[in-house]
């Protein structure tokens, strides 16, 4: 699938680097002892260090630093054992120090590799540049006083896991299939809730176009989304403004911009700083950063086996398909669900059923994996109550749904309303039967060669069994009569 976009004077290669914040699981900040719970009062998990007061002292919090190589480690990156925290000068009334405690030339994590897989089946390896640690700013409120901000320093000093990518991606599905495949990499590991919606997780898009084969274009960065959809629709909004603007003869400004939810476009901000802007300097309070590589060696041995494992094993061991497994794999929950409910029993008919039947209940409802009435166990027995052949594929459809709608075991149900798949011969020959003397003529069109009224035969003899006869026996009874 090409990813050139047709512009007026031809075609249009799109660049697209991301830098991803991940905020970092962890009860405390990165230098200080403060809650970061969320959802608390103003200004009520602030500590002196978080307000910048004189004289306080910045004190790492190994627990981040953990969860930085262990997120390094999940994204097969290289693990520096020696990194250094810059300051990052620069002025926002929400940053009380004046600067931004980060890491410019020596992260404590280098190159590494994310792998993304497309609707269309083909997957792109995109490259990552480097993953450090920095503190999170405050908060600037503009909308609790007619003519006031008000600053909110709770996220203050918050640790953050900047992920930055190389600028390998070169279309919003990709952008959008990489942030998704990111924060399910990110889940798995503990080391980010990956929660959109509460800041912890948002990202910087950088986009420039060019010619194909031509030399990289001057880029754009749009800040602070918080959403696949968002970043998605970003992208497009910014190629399209991008080419619109260079075919009008104009030109494309190094700039930060912000994107518009209301319009769906971007707009401008500011001019883009250059690193050298920054006056990035080692902080003369902190000490470079020393970790074994026996330490990081104990961190790798309790990985836990993450997305691009378990989708292979899926594919290799269960024979799904490369989407299904996907599927599966995106959430931890997804798969643990689908691997309890799979255990010993056709595991592509229990892939089947979640990808469409529950699924496409729970989103009708509303309702996330967590909340869905029927169990793992729960969907295991019904699979168990097809393959043994108590009830059809069809019915199975009602039991389900029954058991969505009360949370009722699949057995009780077809018990309660007597479900239970016909299978006995002579039942199921009486239908027949009643079933070819009422359609004689029809019988004499089959049996002249009009092979597709087969169908119409097996349909009926099913709607007078009420949907309940044994579908193989149908066929197989109905096609030794017919002969």
């Amino acid at each position: 699938m090409s990813n050139l976009v047709q512009g007026q004077t031809g075609e249009w290669e799109v660049v697209i680097g991301m830098e991803v914040h991940a905020q970092v699981t962890s009860h405390s900040k990165l230098f200080s002892g403060s809650s970061t719970a969320f959802g608390a009062g103003p200004n009520q998990n602030v500590s002196l260090v978080d307000a910048a007061m004189p004289g306080m002292l910045p004190v790492i919090n190994g627990a981040c630093v953990r969860q930085a190589i262990k997120t390094g480690l999940g994204l097969k990156a290289e693990i520096n054992l020696t990194s250094v925290f810059d300051r990052k000068n620069y002025f926002y009334a929400d940053l009380p120090q004046g600067y931004q405690i980060s890491q410019f030339k020596h992260p404590i994590v280098g190159e590494g590799v994310l792998t993304i897989e497309l609707s269309d089946g083909s997957s792109h390896a995109i490259g990552i540049e480097r993953l450090h640690l920095e503190q999170d700013a405050g908060k600037s409120l503009h909308d609790q006083h007619p003519s006031k901000s008000y600053i909110d320093l709770n996220r203050s000093g918050v640790a953050l896991m900047e992920i930055v990518s190389k600028p390998d991606l070169r279309s919003a599905e990709q952008a959008g299939a990489y942030i998704k495949k990111l924060r399910s990499i990110l889940r798995y590991l503990g080391t980010c809730d990956g929660n959109m919606e509460e800041g912890s997780l948002r990202a910087d898009v950088n986009v420039s176009v060019r010619k194909p084969g031509a030399p990289l274009g001057t880029r754009t960065e749009t800040k602070n989304l918080n959403s696949v959809r968002f970043i998605m629709q970003t992208i497009d909004a910014e190629v399209e403004r991008q080419i619109e603007v260079i075919e009008d003869g104009g030109e494309i400004f190094q700039e930060t911009r912000l994107f518009d939810t209301s319009t769906g476009m971007t707009r401008a901000m500011r001019s883009k700083e250059d690193a050298h802007d920054y006056r990035y300097f080692p902080d003369p309070d902190l000490l470079p950063l020393s970790v074994t590589q026996d330490y990081v060696d104990e961190i790798a041995a309790e990985l836990p086996e993450l997305p691009d494992d378990i989708r292979m094993r899926m594919v290799d061991e269960y024979g799904l398909s490369s989407y299904d497994a996907g599927v599966l794999t995106e959430e931890r929950e997804t798969a643990l669900f689908y691997e309890t409910a799979s255990a010993g029993r056709d595991r592509k008919i229990v892939a089947n059923w979640m990808s469409v039947e529950l699924f496409g209940a729970l989103n009708k409802a509303g309702k996330i994996l967590a909340e869905s009435p029927v169990s793992p166990a729960a969907l295991g027995e019904l699979v168990d109550l097809i393959t043994q052949g108590t009830i059809s594929g069809r019915i199975a459809k009602d039991v389900f749904a029954e058991m969505f709608e009360t949370g009722e075991a699949a057995a009780s149900i077809i018990e309660s309303k007597g479900l239970k798949q016909v299978s006995d011969t002579g039942a199921i020959e009486a239908l027949i039967d009643k079933v070819i003397a009422e359609n004689q003529d029809k019988v004499d069109e089959y049996r002249g060669g009009k092979d597709k009224l087969f169908g119409f035969f097996v349909g009926q003899t099913m709607k007078l069994s009420g949907g309940q006869a044994n579908p193989g026996m149908v066929n197989q009874m109905l096609k030794d009569k017919l002969k």
